[in-house]
């Protein structure tokens, strides 16, 4: 099989010395040519796994002046906005919200190929090799969003973390700014009322133009109910971190490979163990093609290379 760059559409990235250096060294080592990077370390782990099983929140502003440096600098010095042309060691799980080192390079497993470009090389594409999205915190008015959406490609909204609502007219304000920019929305869905993927579907239906994405593979590792729930809304695609191989299975199976993205989750989840996913279902060429490639650049209004 031929060998393709592959587009990890969640990664994290806290604002702590060398983070940046190990997610380039750990892409690098799985053959990822593009990360869309969120800000992490938002909330430590323990207070994340505690909020949600038993709800709560944190207020704390996520520091997406350290992605947009991080990715300004990755890009050579150019921000990700102006379209430029673009080994695994181990990582502490603390610099993510929601851990890796070491992998197998994607060509060497994933079907469909997946061979990477260097943090030196081109991207083929334009729109850079790290692409910065704002990371929203719900308690603060949309204007600093608003302000500064040219300088970010997306929006990520998480309920897990600052506790707010999709169905909150404070997300609803967010969605407004993304919605005015053309800019994406990246979610996590709860199993609690407001936060559910029923809420996103709505949300999503009050912004038909509105790209949304659902993380995580919907909600825990085995959620048919989300792919049956978000199936007739166009503009929800599914991002496969996290869930069950059989999950991603069923998604490209019912929802269509045009809908399903890649997303590791790095550093709580080594890309390698995510491409490794679609290795075990012998995803065909082309359609490993739509989902590690071809629907992120899509979503990121990108010309497909």
């Amino acid at each position: 099989m031929t060998a393709q760059p592959v587009l990890d559409f969640h990664v994290r990235l806290a604002p702590r010395p060398g983070a940046a250096a190990r997610l380039l060294a750990a892409l690098d080592g799985c053959g990822v040519a593009r990360a869309v990077v969120c800000a992490g370390g938002t909330i430590d782990l323990d207070t994340l796994a505690r909020q949600l099983v038993d709800g709560g929140h944190v207020e704390t502003d996520p520091d997406n002046d350290a992605v947009l440096a991080a990715c300004t600098d990755a890009n050579g010095g150019t921000p990700a906005s102006e379209g430029v042309a673009g080994g695994g060691g181990g990582t502490p799980a603390s610099e993510g919200v929601a851990g890796g080192g070491g992998g197998t390079p994607a060509s060497e497993g994933v079907a469909g190929g997946g061979g990477g470009t260097p943090a030196g090389g081109g991207v083929a594409g334009g729109g850079g090799r790290l692409v910065p999205f704002w990371f929203a915190n719900p308690h603060r008015p949309p204007g600093a969003y608003r302000e500064r959406a040219a300088e970010f490609r997306g929006l990520e909204v998480s309920p897990a973390v600052h506790g707010v609502a999709l169905t909150d007219p404070r997300v609803s304000a967010l969605v407004q700014v993304a919605a005015d920019s053309g800019h994406p929305v990246y979610t996590v869905c709860l199993a609690r009322p407001g936060a559910g993927v029923a809420d996103l579907v709505t949300l999503a239906r009050r912004f038909p133009q509105t790209d949304f994405v659902l993380g995580h593979s919907g909600i825990g590792n085995i959620d048919f109910h989300a792919l049956a729930l978000i199936r007739d809304r166009p503009n929800i695609s599914l991002e496969t971190s996290g869930g069950y191989t059989c999950v991603a299975e069923a998604a490209i199976d019912r929802l269509g490979a045009a809908r399903v993205v890649f997303g590791s989750e790095y550093p709580l989840q080594h890309p390698a163990v995510e491409l490794a996913k679609f290795t075990a279902i012998g995803t065909p060429p082309a359609q490993w093609r739509q989902i590690a490639w071809e629907n992120a650049h899509r979503l990121l209004g990108e010309e497909k290379p």
